[in-house]
């Protein structure tokens, strides 16, 4: 049961990470249409969840790479 817990709580804490990279892309003027939770990734008996970037148009690419430039380091 407590392996379940934990599976449970790894996968939400992978959506609220994708909702909120969703959000500052937005806020960019950026949408990644396929960011999603990568499903293989929590077929193991021990789930470890990926953030599935996924794959976006040319202009969407230079968007976002944009979007990282302006941010100060």
């Amino acid at each position: 049961m407590a392996q379940v817990v934990r599976s449970g709580e790894r996968l939400r804490a992978a959506e609220e990470v994708i909702a909120r990279l969703r959000g500052e892309l937005a806020a960019a003027s950026v949408t990644l249409p396929s960011l999603r939770v990568d499903v293989v990734s929590l077929a193991s008996e021990t789930p470890c969840p990926l953030v599935d970037l996924g794959r976006c148009t040319l202009e969407t690419a230079a968007r976002l790479a944009d979007a990282l430039g302006a941010v100060e380091r």
